[in-house]
């Protein structure tokens, strides 16, 4: 009896065959779906130039003169780009497609293919993991029927998505599951145990090891157990991608130990949102640039992902020492509650951090601060506000303010903290090796996503990037651009058939107009779509024609390389 990979497999192959059969047929043939008149960006960062596109099934079937073919269905792309689907490298739609399958805000800029996995990952769970996944859940709230990283991405595709999915397992969620929340080192049987955990989501199609070193307990792991976690994932030709130990005072001893772990597990090694964060750090730039192009030149895969502001967004915990923090929210509360904790807390959010990261420090005062996202509705009228008045308002300090409202919401209570250089921003993107990441989930202007501000990155990352740094402030051209989007991103995932516009691909292909093309989210109202993009093409099914969503849902879960030819 044939196994089901092996069954799957002879399909491909099988539709690959009829594909190059009818890429050599005339051009009068009869596709699915044609793509006319466009100005085709293939991705590779080459010369655009104008042709049809047509589509057989899922996958791309020929590309040039189809003046003579016909089609059940046609996209008219004349006088605009037609490019393949944007990959957002740091997506966290992990929650927002549970409840919204339709991926509206990143649709709607031409993403195509969310990847997760910044630290933690929707699996693998386990008991206890599950029923604080449960608990602390905000305004969307969900059952969690699976436990392996690889079943949350298949209960998304056989709930229905547009957009594609794939992810990293989450460093934080093994050491978690294993080693559990406090500050201790791995025992040899534990790290054993993590390493299969990762082989075993490598197999299921995870596309490597993803950590968030600011955090706890991600913060707890050494070198040495990322390395050896990243290594179990080189097994299988998975990389490593990494919120690095700093992003501010200590950015490029950062960069070094991202680079460390490249070099001795032999991986790709990619850092999440380039940036040094405050004032202090913002010359630092040019120097991690270096860093990384020697690493490159000797050998070792390491690139980078931004978004497009000069803001941040993670919660109030990004403001106080990590030992507070050990043994999960609840814990980490119930300290906070204990007067003498309280005052060494407030003591070392005042003073230089030594060992961890202090983003209100980073911030350069509570002004730049915004209080975005609360669970309790009677805190919920604060969201916008900046942490300066609402500290203002209730006669505190801001440092009693943020500890005040982590205990009154019982949780991290969402923060923008306004930390970046937008000098550094066009350098990071003139960089040949930067990527695109929202860093953010992906929402519509309704129900539930309502309840709370996202930052705007959520619904303007991408039409940001090619509005303002490429097409006005011409950082670099439209088809780099393109290939930062694409083909750039699948390459260091190692995903095949992705990310590129030829014969054979999968058809995941935006069409949009490179001199309309806009952001309209603001702190202020960040609920806002973008403009400029036409149509979105999601595995040949159009997931938005003329600007709006169809509802087709035809996304699929991406494996990654360790998934091809193993049982």
């Amino acid at each position: 009896m044939t196994h089901p990979l092996n069954r799957r497999r002879l399909l491909a192959g099988a539709a690959l065959s009829a594909l190059s059969a009818c890429a050599t047929a005339s051009s009068g043939g009869r596709f699915d779906l044609i793509v006319r008149r466009g100005e085709i960006f293939d991705g590779a960062g080459g010369p655009s130039r104008q042709a049809d596109i047509g589509v057989t099934g899922d996958r791309i079937a020929f590309i040039g003169d189809l003046r003579n073919a016909s089609a059940r269905e046609e996209i008219d792309a004349a006088g605009q780009a037609v490019a393949p689907g944007f990959v957002n490298m740091l997506s966290w739609a992990t929650e927002s497609l549970l409840v919204d399958g339709r991926s509206q805000s990143d649709i709607r800029q031409g993403v195509t293919l969310e990847v997760m996995g910044e630290g933690w990952s929707m699996g693998p769970l386990n008991d206890e993991m599950r029923a604080r996944q449960i608990s602390e859940q905000g305004d969307i709230r969900y059952d969690i029927p699976w436990t392996t990283l690889g079943e949350y991405l298949q209960f998304l595709e056989t709930s229905g998505v547009s957009c594609n999915v794939a992810s990293f397992i989450g460093a934080t969620t093994v050491r978690t599951h294993e080693v559990g929340y406090d500050d201790r080192r791995a025992t040899p049987e534990q790290l054993h145990a993590m390493q299969n955990l990762v082989r075993a989501a490598m197999r299921e199609g995870a596309l490597g090891v993803g950590s968030s070193l600011i955090y706890a307990p991600g913060n707890f792991a050494d070198t040495d157990e990322l390395v050896a976690l990243t290594a179990a994932a080189r097994e299988f030709g998975g990389g490593y991608i990494s919120h690095m130990r700093s992003e501010a005072d200590r950015y490029l001893e950062a960069i070094d130990e991202l680079i460390e772990i490249g070099r001795r597990s032999g991986a790709r090694v990619q850092m999440y949102h380039m940036k040094p964060a405050g004032a202090a750090n913002w010359n630092k730039s040019q120097a991690g640039i270096d860093k990384m192009n020697a690493a490159r030149a000797a050998g070792v895969d390491v690139s980078a992902n931004i978004y497009t502001y000069t803001a941040g967004a993670t919660g109030l915990n990004a403001t106080m020492p990590l030992w507070v923090q050990q043994g999960g929210r609840a814990a980490w509360i119930a300290r906070l509650r204990d007067s003498e904790i309280r005052a060494r807390v407030l003591a070392e959010m005042r003073a230089p951090a030594v060992g961890w990261e202090n983003l209100y420090h980073a911030a350069g005062g509570p002004e730049n601060v915004l209080l975005i996202g609360f669970k309790n509705e009677r805190l919920k009228p604060l969201t916008g506000r900046s942490l300066a008045q609402v500290a203002q308002e209730r006669g505190v300090s801001p440092e009693d303010a943020i500890i005040d409202l982590i205990i009154e919401d019982d949780s991290r209570v969402d923060a923008a903290y306004f930390l970046m250089s937008e000098e550094n921003i066009r350098r990071n993107i003139a960089w040949g090796w930067t990527m695109v990441g929202s860093d953010e989930s992906s929402q519509a202007p309704e129900g539930v996503f309502l309840r709370s501000n996202p930052h705007p990155r959520a619904y303007g990352t991408f039409a940001r990037f090619l509005a303002k740094y490429v097409r006005d402030e011409r950082v670099i051209g439209l088809s780099e651009a393109i290939r930062r989007l694409t083909l750039l991103p699948a390459q260091q995932l190692g995903l095949r058939g992705r990310g590129q516009l030829r014969r054979g691909a999968m058809a995941d292909i935006v069409v949009f107009d490179p001199a309309a093309i806009q952001d309209h989210a603001t702190y202020d109202r960040p609920h806002q779509y973008a403009t400029g993009v036409a149509h979105v093409v999601v595995n040949g099914a159009a997931v938005l024609r003329n600007g709006e969503h169809t509802s087709a849902k035809p996304g699929r879960f991406v494996r990654g390389p360790g998934w091809r030819g193993r049982a």
